[in-house]
C-alpha cells in the first residue's frame, strides 16, 4: 500500500460512508472520483437527517408547540455552526438558500433592484472571470442584460490561471462588483484573492466570492477574505443536497432589497405595502429548507471533528500523488495548473482523441466514477480548444490505491481505443 505523508486515517474515516462499500456493475468496489460535482455523506449527516424527520420535524419561527420550538433551536443552531465554521462576524449574515447557486443569483438581483451607492445600472460595470462556473456567469449576464452595464471579465493564461496582467483596466472606477471563484471547479487552481479584493476596493467596489470548490476542503475565514459575499453548497461539504449558504456583511445585508417575497421575511403587511424583518430573515422567504440545515449542521460537526486544516494536508497529498501517476499516462494532459501547488482536489485532463465521454463510460465500467463535460464551465474547454474533459476530484476519504485504480483504469482505455 502507498503510503504518503500527511494522509488522515482514511480506513477509519471511510467506515463512516456506507456507500463507500458499495458495489456497481455487480462485482466492481465503487472507485467515486466524482467529489467536485457532489460529496458522500457520513452516516452522522443521514443519521441527524433521519432523526430530524422522526423526531423534530415541524415548521420553523411559527408556532408555539414544543416541536415547533425543537425545529427551530436545531435550524437557528445549525446557523450558528455556519458562522462559526466561516468565522463570520455574526450569525444574522449567515443566509440559507438552497444552493450556491441561488446564493450568487441573490446578490445579483439585489444589486439590480438596490438604490444607490450599490445599484448596477447602465453606467457601471460588472467584473466575472472566464474560468466560472455558469452560476457565476448567467446571473451576472441577465443582470448586464436586464440593466445595460457592461460585463467584463479576467482571460486565463495557457497554465490555467488568472491573467491580471490588465487588472487596472479590467476593474476600473466604473465597477460596482467583481464576483470570481476562490477555487475553479474544472482547472483546480487556487485563484490569488488578496490581489483582486485590493484593487476592487481601491475603486470601491463590493466583492463576491464563490467558495463552492474551497469551503469543503480548506479553512474558509469571511473575514480574512475581506470579500462582501461569500457564497457556498452545502452537498460538496458532506451535507445533503438542498442547501445552500450566502454570507454577506451586515451593513450590506441591512441596506440592500430583498430577493424573494413571501412569509417569513415580512416584518408587517397591509394591503398597500410591506416592511421587512431583519437579515437573515428577509432573505429567507417562505418555508426554509430546514432538514437539509440540520444536515448542514451536522456536516460542519463532522469536518469540524477531523480539522480542516488535517483535511487540506491530506487532499494536497492525494492531490500531489495523482499529478504524478497521472503524469505517466501516455497521451495524457492536465488541463489547468501542472504541479499540485496552488491547486485544489480537482484534476481535469483530455487523454490523446479519445473524447472524454468514452473515456468515463469505460471508467465507469470498471467501477471508477469520475465527471465528463465542460464540468459548466464551457468557457475554459472554447479557450483551450477542447471539447470536453474528464475530470478525477478528490476527498478526505480518498486514498492513494484509488488513484493507482484510475491510473490502471486509463491504461484500459487506451487499450480498448488502440
Amino acid at each position: 500500500m502507498t503510503q504518503l505523508p500527511g494522509l488522515l486515517d482514511t480506513e477509519a474515516i471511510r467506515k463512516d460512508f456506507p456507500i463507500l462499500d458499495r458495489m456497481v456493475h455487480d462485482d466492481r468496489k465503487l472507485v467515486y472520483l466524482d467529489n467536485a460535482a457532489t460529496s458522500q455523506k457520513p452516516r452522522q449527516v443521514l443519521d441527524a437527517l433521519s432523526g430530524y424527520y422522526e423526531r423534530y420535524n415541524a415548521n420553523v419561527h411559527r408556532g408555539v408547540h414544543v416541536l415547533a420550538e425543537e425545529a427551530t433551536a436545531l435550524y437557528e443552531g445549525a446557523r450558528d455552526k455556519v458562522a462559526e465554521f466561516i468565522n463570520a462576524p455574526s450569525r444574522d449574515e449567515v443566509i440559507f438558500t438552497k444552493n450556491a447557486s441561488e446564493s450568487l443569483n441573490l446578490v445579483a438581483n439585489m444589486l439590480g433592484w438596490a438604490d444607490e451607492p450599490y445599484r448596477v445600472d447602465a453606467e457601471t460595470e460588472i467584473v466575472i472571470t472566464e474560468m466560472e462556473h455558469h452560476s457565476n456567469i448567467v446571473p451576472w449576464q441577465l443582470l448586464s442584460q436586464r440593466t445595460g452595464a457592461k460585463l467584463k471579465w479576467f482571460g486565463l493564461t495557457d497554465d490555467g490561471r488568472l491573467d491580471l496582467s490588465n487588472i487596472d483596466e479590467i476593474i476600473t472606477e466604473k465597477t460596482k462588483i467583481v464576483s470570481f471563484v476562490l477555487v475553479s471547479n474544472i482547472l483546480g487552481t487556487i485563484n490569488p484573492v488578496e490581489a483582486i479584493v485590493r484593487r476592487a476596493q481601491e475603486v470601491g467596489a463590493l466583492v463576491c466570492i464563490d467558495a463552492s470548490q474551497a469551503a469543503p476542503h480548506m479553512p474558509m475565514d469571511v473575514q480574512a477574505l475581506q470579500a462582501d459575499f461569500v457564497a457556498f453548497t452545502g452537498h460538496k461539504m458532506c451535507g445533503p443536497t438542498g442547501i445552500g449558504v450566502l454570507w454577506g456583511r451586515q451593513e450590506l445585508l441591512e441596506d440592500l432589497p430583498p430577493f424573494l417575497g413571501g412569509g417569513e421575511m415580512i416584518e408587517t403587511v397591509s394591503m398597500h405595502s410591506s416592511t421587512y424583518a431583519p437579515a437573515p430573515h428577509k432573505f429567507e422567504a417562505g418555508t426554509p429548507p430546514i432538514a437539509q440545515a440540520v444536515g448542514l449542521g451536522a456536516a460542519i460537526d463532522y469536518l469540524s471533528a477531523i480539522g480542516m486544516d488535517k483535511i487540506l494536508a491530506h487532499e494536497h497529498a492525494i492531490t500531489e500523488y495523482a499529478v504524478k501517476r497521472l503524469g505517466e499516462v501516455p497521451g495524457l494532459r492536465i488541463i489547468g495548473p501542472a504541479t499540485a501547488e496552488e491547486r485544489g482536489a480537482a484534476i481535469s485532463f483530455t487523454l490523446g482523441d479519445i473524447h472524454p465521454h468514452d473515456v468515463g463510460q469505460v471508467l465507469d465500467e470498471q467501477g471508477i466514477a469520475v465527471r465528463v463535460g465542460h464540468h459548466c464551465a464551457r468557457p475554459v474547454c472554447l479557450r483551450y480548444g477542447i471539447p470536453a474533459t474528464t475530470r478525477a476530484s478528490f476527498y478526505l476519504y480518498s486514498t492513494p490505491a484509488e488513484i493507482d485504480a484510475l491510473v490502471e483504469g486509463l491504461e484500459h482505455v487506451r487499450n480498448f481505443f488502440g
